[in-house]
């Protein structure tokens, strides 16, 4: 018996959320057509003001420079592996002869050559290249200056006045001026204008870009931070070999000399002494001495210059070869806030933020009653 009333009990409850559950459906879905009724009596204001939005944005579309992007991909191409070379270089390293093969390219592994382009040091330095403009040659910093209007807001400024960047200046001279309006650039430059990356994670090839409102900017700069970055990377890349031959050839042309030297000295004691006489022997000591000199001398610069040879061709094989697949050509891509895309966009926006506040003003409406 009591078996029985719980189980009518269940099929009650069952019953009762089955019909609360088509109750609230039905309530959804009269509250939406309540919604939609609404809004198509609200239709002409909605268009009206969707109309309006629509102008808006090709207004806006009117108002907005062309943007020129220029793209410069290089691919960097790095020996890593010694080969044949790299058995010698062992083997005078055994010696304790250092002839190089360090390279140094550690600091450029990972994404650290993509940090270096957004560097402050390298896009000063590229800043600071010379442009042809009309026949006149000036740094980027002062064309950048130009042609982004910023002098304009400098004219109660005095100290700003006369500002102005000489081509391939040296930094460390700048003033507190100088180096804060350069540092802006800088900060606008990759904040908005400069982007680097790599075409793929799987691939070693880089792709500078850089968007500006003028043409000839974005192409001269592009072209002139890849110059200074590849210049800095190869200098680094070989310091280590480099001066590691400077040394040697420094050595050799030192011991060289000697060598001439020494060699002058026998043929000058031959000629002091033609028909030297057999009892005097110690007359001969001088032109021994400098004869040992010319054997010592001549065995330590063959030496030297075997060594200068395997540094040299050390340094060969370090430098890194920095290959141009693509560079900016003009005329530039040209990006711009097409009007079409403005009226769509515009009147899209416009009608979307005009619903959304007049369901909110019926909602406010329908709690305060």
């Amino acid at each position: 018996m009591n078996t029985n009333n719980s189980q009518n009990d269940l099929n009650q409850i069952s019953s009762t959320n089955m019909d609360s559950d088509e109750i609230s459906l039905k309530e959804l879905i009269l509250k939406l057509q309540e919604w939609w009724s609404y809004l198509l009596s609200q239709w002409k204001l909605i268009v009206s003001v969707a109309f309006l939005g629509s102008l808006l944005g090709l207004g806006y579309a009117f108002t907005q420079k062309p943007i020129y992007k220029a793209e410069f991909s290089f691919v960097l191409e790095d020996e890593k592996s010694g080969g044949g070379l790299g058995g010698a270089l062992g083997l005078a390293s055994q010696f304790g002869l250092d002839l190089g093969g360090g390279g140094g390219g550690g600091i450029f592994a990972g994404d650290n050559l993509l940090e270096l382009m957004k560097s402050r040091s390298m896009v000063q330095k590229a800043l600071l290249s010379p442009i042809n403009v009309n026949g006149k040659s000036q740094s980027l910093a002062d064309y950048y200056i130009s042609f982004r209007g910023m002098r304009k807001g400098w004219e109660d400024k005095p100290q700003l006045a006369n500002l102005s960047y000489a081509v391939n200046a040296d930094v460390s001279k700048f003033n507190r001026t100088q180096d804060s309006v350069l540092m802006a650039m800088h900060q606008e430059i990759i904040g908005n204008l400069l982007s680097v990356a790599k075409k793929d994670k799987k691939l070693s090839i880089l792709q500078v870009a850089v968007k500006s409102e003028n043409e000839l900017f974005s192409k001269s700069f592009t072209e002139a931070l890849v110059s200074e970055v590849s210049r800095f990377y190869v200098e680094t890349k070989t310091k280590k070999s480099t001066t590691n031959v400077a040394i040697l050839q420094h050595q050799t042309d030192s011991v060289r000399n000697q060598l001439n030297l020494a060699i002058s000295g026998v043929a000058q004691s031959n000629d002091d002494i033609p028909n030297l006489n057999a009892s005097r022997q110690v007359l001969r000591s001088s032109g021994q001495q400098r004869q040992i000199d010319v054997q010592a001398n001549t065995a330590i610069l063959t030496e030297l210059v075997k060594n200068l040879e395997l540094s040299k061709l050390s340094l060969r094989k370090e430098t890194p070869l920095i290959q141009v697949i693509d560079k900016p050509i003009l005329p530039l891509p040209v990006e711009k806030f097409r009007k079409l895309k403005g009226i769509l966009l515009g009147g899209f926006l416009a009608g979307f933020l005009f619903v959304i506040g007049l369901i909110g003003r019926r909602v406010f409406q329908g709690l305060t009653e």
